[in-house]
């Protein structure tokens, strides 16, 4: 049988596409009898798209109230062995040890974005084996610290956090080495700028030890999400709020190396860390860092290439964040009076998680060469 004489019955249309020709044809824009047959089918799709809409709105109330997720054991312990004080009307977490009978040396720890002291959790009885006192803080804005909003967060407020530690620890005629990682190498970068500059109730450093930290705008490859967060502007509220486990461990998957990755566990309590409080509706504000770390790099590198500071930098060199070699070339050039430790290939952006038994033998070694 030939085609030509094959009968075909055609699809049923729906009231949409019915409507669609009846506006194509000349006839239809003056008969009212497919004026008629086209309203009910309008009125149906407007009808469920208001169903759907009635839907979707409390769905996303809900999502966008879930509440945090609760503090795992150790988390909870390593909040229980902390203390707090307070700044200008916030609460600042700080965890204090003390090691070493007879030695005086005092090391304070600068954590990175977006986690917390708890960074530290990994060479933490290490560093106690080597000094008197070990202590390690919550900037404002993370972990177990106040996170208030809206706040203009700035690397100069945390230093000046740091500086009211020391002054509430009573250490302010104390030399103290720093050790930081991320954010906290800028944090350490105007800490320094201030001590070699004699500002008043500045800390005086007696060693850095940087690592992995975006210290030059130039090498400095933010991830996808810090880019759109902290130049979204207006709706960036909102999408923090969107921000949920999965979407931050798949990023946060990224800064580690295949070979390094933490335990599921370990990246849930780095998600409880920022949710608590509150934290993930701060971090649009708090990624103002990566804007002032170009605005000021001046002087946080001039700070960096002509302190007479004893200077180390700890280096995960599959970091994606500060890439080799790219990175590490330009410190080494720009900071010629630094030794340096570049970790294992495998080692990426939180060398002292991926690595603590590498981490800590290259800052012993740094901190017992002077």
């Amino acid at each position: 049988m030939s085609l030509n004489s094959t009968h075909f019955s055609p699809p049923a249309k729906t009231a949409d596409t019915h409507c669609d020709k009846v506006q194509e044809s000349r006839m239809s824009q003056d008969s009212p009898q497919n004026e008629s047959e086209c309203g009910p089918g309008r009125r149906a799709s407007r009808e469920w798209w208001l169903h759907v809409s009635l839907l979707c709105i409390p769905l996303l109330a809900v999502y966008l109230h879930i509440p945090p997720p609760q503090l795992s054991p150790a988390l909870n312990t390593w909040r229980a062995s902390g203390h707090f004080f307070t700044f200008r009307g916030n609460n600042i977490f700080y965890k204090e040890s003390v090691g070493v009978v007879g030695s005086s040396d005092v090391l304070l720890l600068l954590h990175g974005f977006p986690t917390s002291s708890y960074d530290w959790y990994k060479i933490w009885d290490s560093l106690t084996q080597r000094f008197n006192r070990v202590i390690a803080l919550d900037f404002l804005g993370f972990g177990f610290s106040d996170k208030p909003r809206p706040h203009r967060y700035s690397i100069f407020e945390q230093a000046s956090v740091v500086e009211a530690l020391i002054s509430h620890l009573g250490l302010s005629e104390q030399r103290i080495n720093l050790l930081s990682h991320d954010y906290g190498d800028t944090v350490a970068l105007e800490l320094l700028y201030r001590g070699d500059h004699n500002r008043n109730g500045h800390v005086t450093i007696n060693s850095l030890c940087l690592s992995n930290g975006g210290i030059f705008p130039e090498t400095h490859y933010p991830r996808f999400l810090q880019k759109v967060l902290k130049d979204s502007g207006f709706i960036s509220p909102v999408l923090t709020r969107l921000v949920n486990y999965q979407l931050f461990s798949r990023g946060i998957r990224d800064v580690f190396g295949p070979y390094t990755q933490p335990t599921e566990a370990e990246f849930w309590d780095m998600w409880t860390g920022i949710r608590f409080n509150d934290g993930n509706l701060v971090m649009d504000s708090v990624l103002q860092y990566i804007n002032q770390r170009m605005k000021h790099r001046e002087r946080w590198v001039g700070a960096l290439t002509s302190s007479s500071t004893p200077l180390h930098m700890i280096y995960g060199p599959l970091d994606p964040v500060n890439p080799h070699p790219q990175f590490i070339q330009l410190y080494q050039k720009l900071v010629q009076r630094s030794t340096v430790s570049v970790l294992d290939e495998h080692v990426s952006h939180y060398p002292q998680l991926e690595d603590p038994t590498g981490f800590i033998n290259a800052y012993l070694s740094f901190i017992n060469s002077f």
